[in-house]
C-alpha cells in the first residue's frame, strides 16, 4: 500500500512541478559551473548504497562530507544554493529516487555513505530495514538542528509507529515546515 501511495503522489507532484523543475535547472546552470544535478552516494534500505540526485547547491569543489561538518558551509554555496536549500527546492530531483524505489516519500533521511556513526546507530536500532524517505519524523522534529543520537531515536519511533496515517501527518507537517523554512541551518 505504501509503495502505491508513493507512486500516485510522486507522479502527480512530478507533473505539477515539471515547469518549476526546469526553471530551477536553468537557474543552476546559468549561475555556476558544473552539472545541474549532484548525485551523491547514499545509504538505502538494508544499508545498500544508491545514487541520490539533488539540484546542485554547492560548488563542484566542495568536500564530500555532511554539510554540518564543513567549516563555514555558506562559503561553499553557489549563488542560488542558499535559496535552493532554504526553500528545499534542491530536494525535488529525489522524486526520481522515489519512482525507482530507492526512496519513499516518508522514512528516515538517507545517510551519506561516510556517516558511519549514523549508519551504525540506525543498524543497531533496526532503522536500516526501512526505505529512506524524502522527509521523515526526524525532519519535522528538528531537521538539521538534531544531534545524530536524537535523529536515530526519532527514526526508531517512526519504525515502531509507521502507518499511512502517520505518513500523511508527516507530509502535511513537512509542507508547513518547508513553507516556514523551519529547521534549516544552511
Amino acid at each position: 500500500m505504501k509503495r502505491l501511495f508513493d507512486l500516485c503522489i510522486t507522479l502527480t507532484v512530478a507533473v505539477l512541478l515539471a515547469l518549476p523543475c526546469l526553471l530551477v535547472a536553468l537557474a543552476v546552470k546559468l549561475t555556476s559551473r558544473g552539472p545541474v544535478l549532484y548525485w551523491s552516494d547514499r545509504v538505502g534500505q538494508h544499508n545498500r548504497i544508491f545514487k541520490m540526485p539533488k539540484f546542485r547547491s554547492m560548488r563542484i569543489d566542495t568536500p564530500v562530507v555532511a554539510t554540518h561538518l564543513l567549516t563555514r558551509p555558506e562559503a561553499w554555496l553557489t549563488p542560488i544554493g542558499g535559496f535552493l536549500r532554504k526553500s528545499s527546492l534542491d530536494e525535488l530531483p529525489q522524486l526520481w529516487s522515489i519512482l525507482t524505489g530507492d526512496m519513499s516519500l516518508v522514512g528516515p533521511r538517507p545517510a551519506l555513505y561516510n556517516q558511519d556513526d549514523l549508519i551504525a546507530l540506525r543498524t543497531e536500532r533496526g532503522v536500516h530495514t526501512l526505505v529512506p524517505g524524502l522527509t521523515g519524523w526526524a525532519q519535522i522534529n528538528g531537521r538539521d538542528e538534531l544531534p545524530i543520537p536524537a535523529k536515530v531515536e526519532l527514526d526508531a519511533h517512526y519504525l515502531a509507529h509507521r502507518s499511512l496515517a502517520l505518513d500523511c501527518r508527516i507530509l502535511l507537517l513537512t509542507a508547513v515546515k518547508v513553507l516556514r523554512r523551519d529547521g534549516v541551518t544552511h
